[in-house]
């Protein structure tokens, strides 16, 4: 087999053998094919080469199934970890917390959302009056404003195009950031970066597991996370897109 190796001499502790927990982790769950780990050592992880191929409706149909699969099989909580990895957890190169919660607001505003709140400052890719309006939005979420009754689904975490690799043998996820969160999560950071047949993958998605009426007007909501990352390290456009998802979070209410 064709191997993929990333190395990385000053990867903190961690860093690639929880990138090999979360693929296991989502593997396990029998949905999405993910890519598989070869080897994975301090520094350096060995996967399967992945040929990609051109996108079709027919694979992104049944990526948006298996995708289902895969959030149904669940988490311990909201905030857990993959099974078996008690270490840190990463977001491309950013450390972000993963410690279970009870409900998923009070888990999205503290480890999703404001962690990436001081570096986005400390780049001025965020305004302090803007942190303000995403501070006010974290602590309506944290009370629980948002909150169902849908158990915590098994994410991928880092769900954009860039990590949905279309293959001659279906779509092949990589790249996780594994954790227990609310399902919408995934899906809202698709349609924020885009992907192809986005149409297709939630058709078939929401056959499998219908999502809840409103989806749509909560995609700010779920998309404050993968803004926030951006903001800390991508510039003001996308705290600026933060800011203005905050305030549309707050309009819910």
């Amino acid at each position: 087999m064709e191997q993929f190796v990333k190395e990385r001499r000053d990867a903190p502790a961690g860093f690639f053998e929880a990138e090999a927990a979360g693929l296991a982790w989502l593997a396990e769950a029998g949905g999405a094919r993910v890519v598989r780990v070869l080897a994975v050592e301090p520094g350096r992880i060995a996967l399967e080469r992945i040929d990609t191929g051109r996108a079709d409706a027919a694979d992104a149909a049944a990526f948006g199934t298996a995708l289902a699969v895969t959030h149904d099989a669940g988490a311990a909580a909201f905030g857990a970890p993959p099974d078996g990895w008690d270490g840190p957890v990463f977001i491309g190169r950013r450390r972000q917390p993963c410690e279970p919660t009870a409900t998923w607001g009070a888990f999205y505003a503290q480890q999703r959302v404001r962690p990436f709140l001081a570096p986005a400052l400390a780049a001025r890719h965020l305004a302090p009056g803007g942190a303000e309006v995403v501070n006010a939005a974290c602590d309506l979420i944290a009370a629980g404003a948002f909150d169902d009754d849908d158990e915590p689904a098994r994410l991928h975490g880092d769900l954009w195009a860039g990590n949905v690799l279309f293959s001659p043998g279906g779509v092949v996820l990589i790249d996780p950031a594994a954790h227990g969160g609310h399902r919408e999560t995934d899906l809202a950071m698709l349609e924020l970066f885009g992907c192809p047949y986005l149409d297709s993958i939630r058709a078939a998605y929401e056959a499998r597991h219908p999502l809840r009426s409103g989806w749509r007007e909560r995609l700010p909501l779920h998309q404050l996370h993968p803004l926030a990352v951006h903001a800390a390290g991508h510039g003001e456009a996308y705290g600026s897109a933060l800011v203005e998802a905050a305030r549309r979070v707050l309009a819910l209410a």
